[in-house]
């Protein structure tokens, strides 16, 4: 590939049409699954833009360019939903839906998709270009398995597929990428602990279940600290326990939810059991009776390391070296993870940081993203379409 082929360059109009995207989008932020609203814009977007599209389930679209060479496609990937936040009401332009907010980008990836939509509508395109608007990453069991099972995927199915994501620890005007194993495999762990509940001050005449909980929270920390290889990332966090009690009383049942995260799916299968088994018997043991209920999430997110070359081969020609940033491993999750188990993936990180001010973290009420970054992410996602070509695959 020669470099610099296709250097983009983004019309004025092009970009306000992109930043009333953002605009609207922020303002009318929907949660996973319920994204109607949302829907109805892209559609009518990619209405006005010609661009021919198919449904997926309720909410969320597939738009579809066709290339010269209509055997290949690529696609690129946005996600759609919002998060139940409420805003920070000091942001330039904030949601109008209250407890609602577009807290983790996707905001953002759907306006950068749609500028880019429009950018390469007007191009000659080598290949078939998939414009994947997805519902539902933020909940189980994500969006990404229905695309997957979609019909109309599955016929055109992509030899690459792409997708970016807002990074507030980067500043704007960077890219960030991590070849290989990227993002954490996740799994939600709900372990219940019943009994005949009683007085505080009689404990011997019940069965303590917050004393039994806390062993096993406990006894639950030798999964990572013992079983797990030291070269193995694993995380087990409880973030939730709930009994609705009072201070007085020895519930009759409390709940426990926690997370469990790794990069290996033979030991997260090992784990998993593991987990069931050690609190099955703490809780017996101790007079309780347990329910535990694991429920599977996203595998790990990995980054072909054939297109992640290509990508910064690209990328460096388009925004030049010191742009592009090389990551390591995160133990966050991604639906997009379920892609790149199937399909050549890159999943890229946007830099979205105001050198000038604070931008609030990712799923806080004060994230807000630097707006310079939308054209950042349409330039990315146009320069890899059109600066792909079979030569680059092993480039």
């Amino acid at each position: 590939m020669e470099p610099n082929s296709h250097p983009i360059s983004l019309a004025a109009d092009l970009l306000e049409h992109a930043r009333q995207h953002y605009i609207y989008l922020h303002e009318h932020p929907e949660l996973s699954f319920e994204e109607d609203l949302t829907t109805a814009y892209i559609r009518e977007v990619l209405q006005q833009l010609q661009i021919s599209y198919t449904e997926i389930g309720r909410t969320g679209l597939i738009g579809f360019l066709p290339g010269k060479d209509t055997s290949r496609t690529v696609a690129l990937r946005a996600d759609i939903d919002a998060l139940p936040i409420q805003e920070n009401k000091s942001h330039p332009c904030v949601s109008g839906i209250p407890g609602k907010m577009h807290a983790c980008g996707h905001d953002l990836h759907t306006a950068i998709l749609l500028g880019a939509a429009e950018y390469l509508v007007q191009q000659t395109l080598p290949f078939n270009l998939m414009l994947i608007f997805q519902p539902g990453e933020e909940v189980l069991p994500g969006g990404a398995q229905a695309v997957l099972q979609q019909a109309f995927f599955q016929t055109h199915q992509p030899e690459w597929i792409i997708a970016l994501h807002a990074e507030p620890e980067l500043p704007v005007g960077q890219l960030g990428l991590c070849p290989g194993q990227y993002m954490a495999s996740g799994d939600e762990i709900y372990i219940t602990l019943r009994g005949p509940g009683g007085h505080a001050a009689l404990p011997d005449q019940s069965v303590d279940l917050i004393v039994i909980a806390s062993h096993i929270i406990i006894a639950l920390q030798q999964v990572t600290s013992r079983k797990a290889s030291p070269f193995t990332p694993t995380v087990l966090t409880f973030g939730n326990i709930r009994c609705n009690s009072v201070m007085n009383v020895i519930p009759r049942e409390i709940c426990l939810e926690g997370t469990f995260r790794t990069f290996n799916e033979s030991w997260r299968s090992k784990a998993k059991k593991q987990i069931r088994q050690i609190a099955i018997a703490m809780a017996e043991s101790m007079g309780a009776h347990p329910e535990i209920n694991i429920v599977e999430g996203y595998p790990c997110l990995y980054n072909n390391p054939e297109k992640v070359q290509e990508t910064l081969h690209i990328l460096r020609q388009e925004f030049g070296e010191e742009a592009i940033i090389r990551l390591g491993q995160r133990m966050t999750t991604e639906d997009f993870a379920r892609y790149s188990q199937i399909i050549p993936a890159t999943f890229l990180r946007l830099g979205v940081k105001d050198h000038s001010q604070s931008i609030g973290k990712l799923h806080t009420p004060d994230f807000f993203p630097h707006p310079e970054a939308l054209a950042i992410g349409i330039r990315t996602f146009c320069s890899l379409i059109l600066n792909h070509e079979p030569s680059c695959q092993n480039s």
